[in-house]
This record gives C-alpha cells, structure tokens and sequence, in this order.
C-alpha cells in the first residue's frame, strides 16, 4: 500500500494573467503596439484622456490645444474650419475645458486699442509655479548681457597705392551696392573694411560701374546672413589680373625746316630761315 505524501500539491497551479504575469497578452480588449517616440510628440496626462466627466470631444480638442506651437490661434471660428465639427460643439467643448481648469480666455486691450482674447492652456490643472522668495533688499538688476563678439571679416586684396581720393571713390561704389540690391547694406565700418578690395580693383584699370555690377551680379536666392563677408570673398576670388604696362610712346620727329637758298654759294639747304648754308658759315668764321 502506498503512503501518501502530505508535502505534495494537491494540483497544478495555472498561471492568470494579469496576477502572476502582468504584461501577458489579455483574451479581451485593445492590444497596444507601441512604438517610443523620439520626435513631433507631445506628453498628455491621464487625468485629461481618461477623464470621468469630460466629453471626448473636449478631451480631443484639449489634446490639440496642447500639441500646437504658442501662439496658434485656437478661437472657435479657426477650429471650426480645421475640424468637421460645428463651432457650437466646439464651444460647448472648450466651456468644458474651462469649467475644469484646462483651459482660460480673457480679454485684454493691446497698446493700439483693440480688444483680444487670449487663451492660456494648462496641461495640468490646480498647478501653479512656486513664488520666489523675496529679502527686504532691494533686488539687483540684472547685468546687461554682452553682445556676442562680432565675427572678423576675410582679408580683401590691397592696392599698392593708396589715397584718400581712391579709397572715398571705393567706399562710395561699396555704398550704391543696396541701390542694386537691398541685401547688400553695409554698416560703415563693413565699409571702411572692404574699401581696399575695391581700391585694388580700381588700380587695375577697371571702372567705378564695372566694380559695382561685378560685386552685385548673380546673387544667391537665399538670404544674406554677413553680407560684408560675401563681397570680401567676391572681391578676393574675382580680383582681376594687373593690365599689361603700356608701351613707351614713339618719340617725336624732329620739325621739317623748309628749303633756302645759300646766299654765299646757292646750295639748297634745309632751315628754318634764310641766310648761309653750313659750309659757308665755317669759311666766313675762318676768315674771320
């Protein structure tokens, strides 16, 4: 006969899901596949798309309220033209936001006059940002923030010859540059950088027009960020070879005297008034 053992299960236990497996796949109900955002996303709490009392339709349109950028206008006539929705069901959903605390418009008078409504969306009702405690001194005011340093412009050509002349003629070719186009404003001392670039185009024997419509010719379609730094480039990687020396000027002939007749021998000579040939001006100076 056997002996029974009394440290033995009477049975096997089965495994419910839900209790001794709580990620186990369920036999009713949804079945979530998600997949973890990285970008374009936007964090909603439970207490707002599980809420008990709120309409779906409120809870849709709070949950797009939270998704858009600041600023978007969320009135009901812009609503009722994104979603199919009437605007008097838009506006019964958005008196529901409000009635909870998810939502708040109040109108206020901007600086021209004019009467607006803004709408303040809170993503959690009931939470307010703690106040600062303050002292009794007075608080100090903030330093004034150091502009960022200014970026240094690219090295432009120099000429081999300056002078006050040239170099006003280039800072006024450089000046009617926003007349051709207004991307090409430059700050005076842009100007004042640049002018040597153009005064080493001028000694090249290129003209004030010329310079103007090489700088300003077959601009990019994208907006200048430094201006002043596009030009350098230009006037850097477009400079034009130095023109070839110009040839010595012929020398000037000497003046054709008319003929005159000798008056000591009658021999025809070349000069520039009448009187002795050459040979007879030496025999009257031996004589003498």
């Amino acid at each position: 006969m056997d002996i029974e053992n009394p440290s033995a299960p009477s049975r096997a236990q089965s495994r419910i899901p839900g209790k001794n497996h709580p990620h186990a796949r369920p036999h009713s109900g949804v079945v979530h596949d998600n997949v973890r955002h990285t970008e374009s996303f936007t964090v909603v709490g439970n207490h707002l798309v599980q809420h008990e009392e709120l309409s779906l339709l409120a809870i849709g349109l709070a949950c797009y309220i939270q998704s858009v950028r600041q600023g978007t206008a969320v009135d009901i006539k812009t609503l009722a033209r994104r979603f199919p929705e009437g605007p008097t069901r838009i506006a019964a959903a958005l008196r529901e936001l409000e009635a909870h605390g998810y939502l708040s418009r109040v109108q206020e008078r901007t600086p021209a006059g004019h009467v607006v409504t803004r709408t303040v969306s809170r993503n959690r009702p009931g939470h307010r940002t703690a106040p600062t405690e303050t002292s009794g001194r007075p608080a100090r005011r903030p330093a004034p923030d150091k502009p960022p340093p200014r970026k240094r412009l690219p090295a432009v050509p120099q000429p081999g010859y300056t002078s006050p002349a040239l170099l006003q003629a280039a800072v006024d070719v450089l000046a009617g540059l926003r007349r051709r186009d207004p991307r090409l404003l430059l700050s005076a001392t842009d100007a004042e950088h640049l002018a040597p670039g153009v005064a080493a185009w001028l000694e090249r024997d290129v003209s004030l027009g010329a310079v103007s419509r090489a700088l300003a010719a077959n601009l990019p379609l994208e907006p200048l960020i430094r201006p002043a730094a596009f030009l350098a480039h230009r006037l850097t990687a477009q400079l034009p070879p130095l023109p070839p020396p110009r040839p010595p000027a012929p020398p000037v002939p000497e003046p054709r005297h008319p003929f005159q007749t000798c008056d000591g021998c009658t021999r025809v000579f070349r000069a520039p008034a009448p009187g002795r040939c050459r040979d007879c001006r030496a025999d009257l100076q031996e004589t003498v």
